[in-house]
């Protein structure tokens, strides 16, 4: 599996220069740094998490976690290895499909449970068969896309980013990064049979 590194989009924000310093001395639990750092972030970072996430109170709080871990874990910080706001997006991405990931498993934990303790009519039946038969249907239709629009694709649609972040994740020009996710979405149209 490719380890990806989220890459902000746009230009670099005023005091993204101060970041790796920033993060330095919250190794050394420097209050003040991170504050700081808060305040340089925040927007950006919460940005990223409510586009995954979407419910913008558990984004919120994914916010709160993400902030945690960079506290407890700026030590870790290694400036040859990624950009310190391209390391933040990685954390705090990470922290969004965990908890996107979680929701799913509780409701489908609360769902099985439901099903478990109650008759199954006949028309959940046949709903349930139509579900599996179209979740099929997709990803049959996405191995039909080429891998770099595969690529594409799931990471804008199924990873939240935008396309100047795919660009920067697939280290492509922007205007390759929109072609392939556009070329990809006519071929899903074309395979699926979806009318224009």
């Amino acid at each position: 599996m490719t380890h990806l590194t989220p890459v902000p989009s746009g230009p670099e924000p005023e005091g993204t220069d101060r970041l790796p310093g920033l993060l330095s001395r919250c190794a050394r639990s420097d209050e003040g740094a991170f504050a700081e750092l808060y305040d340089l972030t925040a927007a950006r970072v919460y940005g990223l998490v409510r586009r995954v996430v979407r419910d913008p109170s558990h984004a919120e709080e994914v916010t709160q976690e993400v902030y945690l871990e960079l506290w407890r874990h700026a030590a870790h910080f290694d400036p040859s290895r990624a950009s310190a706001i391209s390391w933040m997006f990685t954390i705090a991405h990470r922290r969004a499909v965990d908890r996107v990931r979680s929701a799913s498993s509780a409701s489908r934990r609360d769902l099985a449970y439901s099903h478990g303790h109650r008759e199954i009519e006949h028309d959940t039946t046949s709903e349930l068969v139509v579900d599996r038969l179209e979740a099929t249907r997709v990803r049959s239709a996405l191995d039909q896309l080429t891998a770099t629009q595969r690529e594409a694709v799931d990471l804008a649609f199924f990873g939240g980013y935008t396309h100047t972040e795919v660009a920067a994740l697939l280290d492509i020009p922007l205007g390759t990064a929109k072609t392939r996710i556009r070329d990809g979405l006519i071929r899903l149209r074309d395979v699926l049979g979806v009318e224009r």
